[in-house]
């Protein structure tokens, strides 16, 4: 199509159509994914769950795009006049704080990979400062209210956006770099460093593909709608792959025994007394030996297969399992503060 036919009326018309039709699809996915796992945000806020500073970061994400879409509803559907710079300037900062925030939460992943190595974690925080200096440049588009039509955007500043949209892309290659390079040439992966790849993996192909196309979109500048349209298909993609990794991360030890390290290169790994669970008939419960029962509240917790001691019903006791030589084979780093995320920490 002629790039004269994108600025017609008509299908300015059939743009704004689509625009709307599109974002109440995507309204309506986001709501769903966010009320079908409140149970896992109720937990940490009702106290059944400690909550820790990691978490900041999820919520914020959550929240900001929740808000942010609620805010586009409102500005599509407003048959009363409303200020609609402000409502548009306001979705367009929390929409771009929700992309930003979901970049965070796989930072602090790869930071934690790598025992919050300062060589790792100083560059990372300069590029989180430098892609926020890009979110909060202010307002990149204006929007009207037209009567009998309603809000209307008439105007974008693409080159910002797309500046944007290229270093979110950035920013989640550099970190998913790090991660392959941290996780990949292990020679035996346990669950946790399988999940820590493949959620990082599938968390950074989404998002690229997604912002790749909204910033081709912005590049092209069709018109003032077409510019933005994928913008927020990006963020909610984003949003829903960050938060479902946290999600999967921070129930993973829920599920099975925990183990833990004194440090990455110790090679100690003993069960955790706090599980005390007999696994069989026959089995027992275990205890970390004599020698290693200082407790360190911000080890490695790495998932590990059951054992169980078989023994006759009279001598059926608790005793520890010399598991010298699994350190070096599970543990994915030093004591980080990302343990508290009550899930694995790194």
């Amino acid at each position: 199509m002629p790039a004269a036919k994108w600025s017609t009326a008509e299908e300015l018309a059939t743009d704004e159509d689509a625009f709307i039709k599109l974002m109440h699809c995507l309204a309506g996915v986001y709501f769903w994914e966010f009320f079908t796992s409140l149970d896992f945000d109720w937990a940490f806020i009702s106290g059944k769950k400690k909550f820790q500073w990691p978490l900041i970061f999820y919520m914020l994400g959550r929240y900001c795009l929740f808000f942010a879409l609620i805010g586009i509803l409102i500005a599509l559907d407003a048959r009363t006049e409303v200020n609609c710079q402000a409502l548009y300037t306001f979705d367009q900062l929390a929409g771009d704080a929700a992309v930003g925030l979901a970049s965070i939460n796989l930072s602090i992943r790869t930071m934690a990979v790598w025992s919050q190595n300062l060589w790792i974690v100083i560059p990372l925080v300069l590029v989180i400062l430098g892609h926020w200096s890009l979110i909060l440049q202010g307002v990149l588009l204006t929007a009207e209210w037209i009567p009998g039509q309603g809000c209307a955007i008439t105007k974008t500043n693409n080159t910002t956006l797309a500046a944007t949209f290229i270093y979110s892309m950035c920013f989640d290659a550099l970190v998913m770099v790090l991660s392959v390079i941290k996780l990949y040439g292990r020679k035996q992966r346990s669950q946790l460093v399988s999940i820590l790849f493949k959620d990082g993996m599938i968390y950074f192909l989404v998002a690229f593909i997604a912002n790749a196309i909204a910033t081709s979109f912005m590049v092209l500048n069709l018109n003032a709608i077409m510019a933005i349209i994928f913008n927020v298909p990006a963020a909610i993609a984003s949003t829903i792959v960050a938060c479902r990794a946290v999600r999967r991360l921070s129930n993973f030890s829920n599920n099975g025994p925990e183990i833990y390290t004194a440090s990455s290169h110790s090679g100690v790994v003993g069960f955790r007394s706090m599980t005390n669970q007999v696994q069989s008939s026959h089995g027992v419960a275990t205890r970390p030996r004599s020698g290693h029962t200082k407790d360190i509240s911000a080890g490695v917790h790495v998932q590990m297969q059951t054992f169980t001691v078989e023994e006759a019903p009279d001598n059926l006791r608790p005793k520890a399992l010399d598991l010298e030589s699994a350190g070096s084979e599970t543990d994915v780093g030093s004591p980080v503060d990302y343990a508290d995320y009550k899930s694995e920490a790194l």
